[in-house]
C-alpha cells in the first residue's frame, strides 16, 4: 500500500466552532437532501500534494427528519482516470468516535491539529491507496453539527447526502454514472453500515458497487463490558457519557452518581482519545448508582436502538474482524452476519487470525481494497454468504 508522507501543519486553522463556513444558514431547510449549500478549496493538511480537495457543506437530516447542514471533504487526485468508464466515488468513513466538532475529520483533513482527529491522520494510509489508485474520496464528518456519537440514523444519512454533495460538486472525472463505494473501519464501520441499510429508503437514487466494512461495532453492552477495567475503558466511557447526551429522556443520568454526572458534564465535549487517556483501567460502575450499569435495562434499551442488522444492505459487502478483537467482541460480528445472511444480503466474510483490532485494521485492509476495486471494474461478486 502507497502513502502519501502527511505531517500536520500547525498552521491557524480555526476550529470548526468558530470558523463560518460550519454554520448554518437560516434556509437550510429549503434545499433538497444532499444539495450543495458552499464549497470552498483547501489544501489536504494544508500540504502542497498533487490532489485537489474541497470541504463541501451540504444539507442532511439528522436523526429526527430534521434539516441540518452536513460537512464533507471531498478529495480528486491530479492525474487522469485510466480505468474504465468514469472515475469511481469512495465514501470512506473515518472513526470519528467523539462528542465535539473539533475532532471532526474536516478539520484534521483542513491541517487544524488536535489530538482528537487521531483516527483521521492514522486512516490517510487508507485514503491516499484510494487516490494512488485514482478514485475520488469523500469523507463526511457523518456525526453531524452535534457530534452525535452513537446514532446510527443520523450517520447513515450524513454519509448519504454527503455522496450525494460529492456527485453535485462533480470533481474532475465524478459524474452520476461514477461507480459508488464505502469503506470504513471500527466506528467507520457503524457509519457505513449503517448508510447501506438505509440506502434503500433514504437515498434510492445512490447505487453501491460494493461496501468494505471491518472491525464492525455490534452489542454495544458487550463491548463496554469487554473493555471495562482495561487501557480502553475509555471506550465504554464514551458511549455511556453519548446516551445521557444523545437521549437526555432514555433514563440513563439517572443511573449516574455525582462522580458520573460530573464525568458527563466535564467530558461532554471530549474527544474518543481525550476518553482513552481519561479513564485507563476505569470501572464504569464507579461513576454509577446501580451496580452493573452496562447491563441495566435503561442502557440496553438506548444501545438497542442503535444495533445494526435491522435490515440487510442490497449492495455487495465484504465484512472482516479479528478472532481476537480486543476492543469488539467476535461473537456481535457473527450475529450481524447472521441477520444479515437470513435477510438475503450477498457477503464475502473474513474472520482474520491477525491479533486484536487495530492490527487488523491495516492488515486486512489489502482485501477490503481488493474488493472494491473489482466492484469499480464491473467484476460481478458472488451471490449469498461465504467466506468465514
Amino acid at each position: 500500500m502507497v502513502a502519501f508522507a502527511v505531517v500536520p501543519v500547525a498552521a491557524a486553522v480555526p476550529t470548526p466552532d468558530q470558523d463560518p463556513f460550519y454554520a448554518a444558514p437560516a434556509d437550510v431547510g429549503e434545499y433538497p437532501t444532499g444539495a450543495v449549500l458552499q464549497s470552498r478549496s483547501i489544501a489536504l493538511y494544508g500540504l502542497p500534494l498533487p490532489i485537489s480537495a474541497w470541504q463541501v457543506q451540504y444539507r442532511t437530516n439528522d436523526g429526527n427528519g430534521w434539516p441540518i447542514p452536513g460537512m464533507a471533504t471531498v478529495l480528486v487526485p491530479n492525474w487522469p482516470w485510466f480505468g474504465p468508464g468514469l472515475r469511481p466515488l469512495l465514501s470512506y468513513q473515518i472513526a470519528e468516535d467523539s462528542l465535539d466538532v473539533r475532532c471532526a475529520p474536516s478539520y484534521a483533513l483542513r491541517g487544524g491539529w488536535d489530538l482528537g482527529g487521531a483516527n483521521s491522520y492514522i486512516d490517510t494510509l487508507f485514503i491516499a491507496e484510494a487516490l494512488r489508485r485514482g478514485w475520488a474520496v469523500v469523507a463526511s464528518d457523518y456525526e453531524g453539527p452535534d457530534s452525535r456519537f452513537l446514532d446510527g440514523v443520523n450517520s447513515g444519512r450524513a454519509v448519504l447526502d454527503g455522496i450525494r454533495a460529492a456527485r453535485a460538486l462533480a470533481p474532475d472525472g465524478v459524474g452520476p454514472a461514477s461507480p459508488i463505494g464505502a469503506w470504513g473501519y471500527s466506528g467507520g464501520a457503524f457509519a457505513t453500515l449503517w448508510a447501506a441499510q438505509l440506502q434503500p429508503e433514504y437515498a434510492p437514487d445512490i447505487e453501491f458497487a460494493g461496501i468494505t466494512s471491518g472491525g464492525v461495532p455490534v452489542d454495544w453492552p458487550a463491548m463496554a463490558h469487554g473493555v471495562d477495567g482495561t487501557m480502553q475503558a475509555g471506550l465504554a466511557m464514551l458511549a455511556l457519557v453519548a446516551i445521557v447526551k444523545n437521549e437526555p429522556d432514555s433514563g440513563v443520568s439517572e443511573l449516574l452518581n455525582e462522580r458520573g454526572r460530573a464525568a458527563v458534564a466535564e467530558d461532554a465535549a471530549a474527544c474518543g482519545p481525550d476518553f482513552v487517556i481519561k479513564y485507563v483501567d476505569a470501572h464504569i460502575d464507579d461513576f454509577a448508582a446501580v451496580p452493573d450499569v452496562l447491563s441495566h435495562p435503561y442502557f440496553r434499551a438506548a444501545t438497542d436502538r442503535q444495533e445494526l442488522g435491522g435490515s440487510a444492505p442490497v449492495a455487495p459487502m465484504y465484512l472482516y474482524h479479528s478472532t481476537t478483537d480486543d476492543v469488539i467482541p467476535v461473537a456481535g460480528f457473527t450475529d450481524l452476519l447472521g441477520r444479515y445472511c437470513a435477510q438475503g444480503a450477498d457477503i464475502s466474510s473474513v474472520y482474520s487470525a491477525l491479533p486484536g483490532h487495530d492490527v487488523t485494521a491495516l492488515g486486512e485492509a489489502a482485501g477490503a481494497m481488493g474488493f472494491l476495486a473489482d466492484r469499480f471494474a464491473g467484476i460481478p461478486a458472488a451471490p449469498g454468504c461465504h467466506g468465514g
